[in-house]
């Protein structure tokens, strides 16, 4: 169990934007309607977004990004460190990090880092850069997570195109030596990489031809409903925490099925795990901020959270977070 603390480090806010372009999947045509009802009921999917050829996940994270800066009243120039968690970056390079930090204007000075990592992407981003923030002690920093993971997705792959869509989210932070801890446990299952894959066009295969996202659904299942509960209960433990002392568990949405199936096992009621599949759908490392957004803007002042991702890579990561006075922008549409 790599379990951690992080000190001196407050969430000050969340925002979040998804394209103005929704999908249902009422229409999708290879099913009847008995089957299709079957699937939507299972998965808990209903709407999804989907972003167009032009637009990227630094697009979303942008406009996400320029929302909570002036809804936080923050100055540009107060702004010394950036993360960008995605799996779609615009180019092979630079790191998409980079060119977020100029369209932004942000100064110069500021820290730019880029993250490969998916459906654990934000809490394993939250862990870095409040980390980083901590030990660096530098004042403000954004922590942008986000994909258009559908761009990934054959139109032909009945198994995935009901499932994934498109976000883009930014979730503030300062340097606080008053803050409460962030607790962390973080681990990895690299033996099943395999997975959740893109196969080709990196420089292993630069040349193949299976350039679309695949997925052992069986697998990942599987991965999900055993693994996640000891890493949560792990973090608890750890923490010195009952679940009744926290208020929101914010799960990665992977599908109803794996959300029901890990919330049985914590016994927890549904009144503390939240969902955002019904109209947005699985929307990889950004499912964790679009939930809060979506379901708790009003509701976090003085809340402790349990964050848990889970999925590509195979990863795992959890954090136990105390939301003091942070900021939840309304959702943005790009």
């Amino acid at each position: 169990m790599a379990y951690f603390t992080i000190n001196a480090v407050q969430l000050k806010g969340i925002a979040a934007a998804v394209p103005k372009n929704e999908v249902s999947n009422f229409d999708l045509k290879w099913l009847e309607a008995g089957e299709l009802q079957k699937l939507i009921s299972t998965i808990g999917i209903e709407n999804r977004r989907v972003a167009d050829k032009a637009t990227c996940a630094s697009d979303l994270c942008i406009a996400a990004a320029e929302k909570l800066i002036n809804d936080l009243n923050w100055n540009k120039s107060d702004i010394e460190v950036i993360f960008f968690v995605t799996q779609t970056p615009d180019y092979y390079l630079p790191g998409t990090s980079l060119h977020v930090q100029a369209r932004l204007g942000v100064s110069k000075s500021c820290v730019c880092f880029d993250i490969n990592q998916g459906c654990a992407g934000y809490v394993y981003g939250l862990s870095l850069i409040s980390s980083f923030m901590s030990a660096s002690k530098l004042k403000k920093g954004l922590l942008l997570v986000g994909d258009t993971i559908t761009k990934l997705i054959s139109p032909n792959d009945k198994s995935l195109v009901p499932i994934f869509s498109d976000c883009g989210t930014a979730t503030a932070f300062s340097y606080d030596e008053n803050a409460s801890a962030f607790h962390f446990n973080i681990s990895s299952e690299g033996q099943d990489y395999s997975a959740i894959i893109v196969p080709d066009g990196g420089a292993r295969n630069p040349n193949g031809i299976h350039k679309n996202l695949t997925m052992k659904g069986l697998d990942v299942f599987n991965f999900s409903i055993k693994k996640v509960v000891p890493n949560v209960s792990d973090l608890l433990n750890a923490a010195s925490l009952k679940t009744g002392a926290i208020d929101y568990f914010i799960f990665h949405q992977a599908n109803q099925l794996i959300l029901e199936s890990i919330s049985k096992k914590l016994n927890l009621s549904e009144t503390k795990v939240p969902s955002s599949l019904k109209n947005f759908g699985n929307t990889s490392g950004a499912t964790i901020p679009l939930t809060i957004l979506t379901n708790l803007k009003n509701k976090i002042k003085n809340k402790t959270l349990v964050l848990s991702g889970f999925g590509v890579g195979l990863s795992l990561a959890s954090a136990i977070v105390k939301c003091e006075n942070t900021v939840c922008s309304d959702l943005i549409e790009v």
